[in-house]
């Protein structure tokens, strides 16, 4: 039964739609948004450092004890600090998505998407390490200005890690499995699932609770959701109608023998 649900197709700057999946590789499109991300994302990450340096130059010719200007001051260019650097770590994670690295390259890989976490150290350490060997500092106004830098930058860090970093070879996978069970690289999901489906009729999604279908690659699913699980009820329809054996599945990851004369 077709589903009764506006169904909208989803132009990402995913890897376009192709048969038998092997890698993954990022269109034009794509790279080039990546890139523009990323270099927005540097440009605040350089700008919260600087928010940090702020930060030093006050703290270093404070008067002391700190009057109350000096302790808006601080207490402002910190979180225009951590402002920066979550907004510049969005980007930047967005940007992983359409442009994801190889989990062999393994230093890369963890540099380029977690490199959000670095900077936050970067932009938020060398203070606080100030602040708690000032020794013009007395033990009060260090314990609550220290411990708001840590706190703030453990929620900036948390907010900046990436969990479940996308890769090439993961991109390859999702794809090469979509395109066994279908024949297609072409899957739905709705705003607030975080699943795609193989199937609009799914009653996952084809319910009162469901406004609108959405309805793309695999990598603009998730490009644009952050979807990365496929829906087991349709993976299991698909099985069954394809008349499908699991034990004839290859891989993305295994290699395509070579042609021989």
């Amino acid at each position: 039964m077709a589903t009764t649900k506006k169904v909208t197709r989803v132009s990402g700057t995913g890897s376009a739609p192709e048969k038998v999946t092997r890698t993954f590789v990022p269109t034009p499109e794509s790279k080039a948004k990546a890139t523009q991300l990323r270099i927005i994302a540097v440009i605040l990450w350089i700008l919260g450092i600087a928010a940090e340096v702020g930060a030093i130059v006050v703290l270093i010719k404070c008067a002391k004890p700190l009057v109350t200007a000096t302790w808006i001051w601080m207490i402002g260019l910190i979180v225009v600090d951590a402002i920066l650097v979550i907004i510049g770590s969005q980007l930047w994670k967005k940007a992983n998505r359409l442009d994801p690295a190889s989990k062999k390259e393994t230093v890369k890989f963890f540099i380029q998407n977690q490199l959000g976490v670095i900077i936050t150290i970067i932009a938020f350490l060398p203070l606080i390490i100030l602040i708690f060997t000032n020794k013009d500092l007395d033990g009060k106004s260090k314990g609550i200005l220290g411990g708001i830098a840590v706190i703030i930058m453990l929620i900036v860090g948390v907010t900046s890690a990436d969990f479940n970093p996308p890769s090439v070879e993961e991109y390859a996978e999702q794809t090469n499995r979509v395109e066994w069970l279908t024949g297609n690289n072409e899957v739905y999901w709705t705003k607030s699932g975080t699943k795609y489906h193989l199937y609009d009729d799914c009653s996952h999604i084809n319910s009162n609770r469901t406004d609108e279908i959405f309805k793309g690659t695999v990598a603009t699913a998730r490009e644009l959701k952050n979807i990365t699980e496929l829906c087991k009820t349709c993976e299991n329809k698909a099985i069954k109608q394809g008349g499908l054996n699991e034990a004839d599945y290859v891989p993305a990851a295994t290699p395509v023998p070579a042609l021989t004369d």
